[in-house]
């Protein structure tokens, strides 16, 4: 299955609605491969709190990972030194699929 080619999305949206946020973007958009993470941020970067929250509640049962975000989210835990729940409420998931995870990656 082919992935959306977000560099091209993301490059048009902001050409066309956002041109005065192209340089704060560009760093992530000229990366090698954007992962979720970027996606996710860049999104933060783009859209007003109000509209992203709405969005958020909108997909909240449409998010997938691949396993190179789920690895990048559990070191960011590590890192950061934080439990499961405080790992779930900073990227809005389930403690269980936390839990999920750490059982399947360790």
């Amino acid at each position: 299955m082919k992935k959306p080619n977000y560099r091209k999305i993301y490059t048009d949206m902001i050409m066309a609605k956002f041109p005065d946020k192209m340089d704060s973007c560009s760093t992530i958009i000229n990366k090698e491969s954007l992962s979720s993470i970027d996606i996710i941020s860049l999104q933060k970067k783009l859209f007003d709190t109000q509209q992203r929250e709405l969005t958020e509640k909108f997909n909240q049962q449409h998010k997938s990972y691949d396993i190179p975000t789920i690895h990048k989210i559990l070191q960011y835990q590590r890192d950061q030194q934080l439990n499961n729940s405080q790992l779930a409420r900073h990227f809005k998931l389930s403690r269980n699929t936390v839990t999920k995870w750490k059982k399947f990656f360790s």
